[in-house]
């Protein structure tokens, strides 16, 4: 993660502990009516995550889109696996120029599986993270569409200490997620 992006994280996780606690400064000043009228709702998102058939199908299809690669790199470290045994194995017998050779080749495929697996490892995360995103605004829209159509006045979700499972309505967003 760079560090622009992690001080977009830290700026983001901040400014939603600002309005959270804004919202509950605002919640305790408002009247005990005013708050029997309003209906609040709360999501879990991590239930949402772990559930959501969005959510399974874009980690199967990343693990199918990445398998190729990462048998590439398997081959690879097989491949230098067996360039060491036989270093090990007939280093003694080889002549120095053989051995010499065969030393280059191990460090040249080394550098190889490590920048690959590098490259892997990057493409892996910014796969990972355009899904992440394409998934977040799925379950956005599913959230609002679903307070909007039960005409909820609020809907919770990160920074809760606790939700009575009358105000949570992550199965309901599940359900409307799964009918996507």
């Amino acid at each position: 993660m760079t560090v622009r992006a992690t001080g977009e994280l830290l700026m983001k996780k901040t400014n939603a502990m600002v309005f959270m606690m804004g919202l509950l400064v605002m919640l305790s000043m408002c009247s005990r009516a005013v708050l029997a009228e309003a209906k609040i709702g709360f999501v879990d998102t991590v239930k949402l995550m772990e559930a959501a058939p969005q959510a399974k199908s874009a980690q199967s299809k990343i693990e199918s889109e990445f398998a190729p690669r990462e048998k590439e790199l398997v081959g690879l470290q097989r491949e230098i696996k067996k360039l060491e045994d036989k270093l090990t194995r007939d280093g003694a017998v080889l002549s120095e120029s053989e051995r010499t050779k065969l030393e280059r080749d191990i460090l040249g495929k080394r550098r190889d599986m490590k920048r690959t697996q590098e490259e892997f490892r990057d493409d892996l995360n910014i796969r990972r993270n355009e899904v992440l995103a394409k998934l977040q605004k799925d379950m956005y829209t599913a959230v609002v569409s679903l307070a909007k159509e039960q005409k909820f006045d609020l809907i919770l979700s990160q920074g809760v200490v606790y939700s009575s499972d009358k105000i949570d309505i992550t199965d309901s967003v599940l359900k409307k997620l799964k009918a996507k």
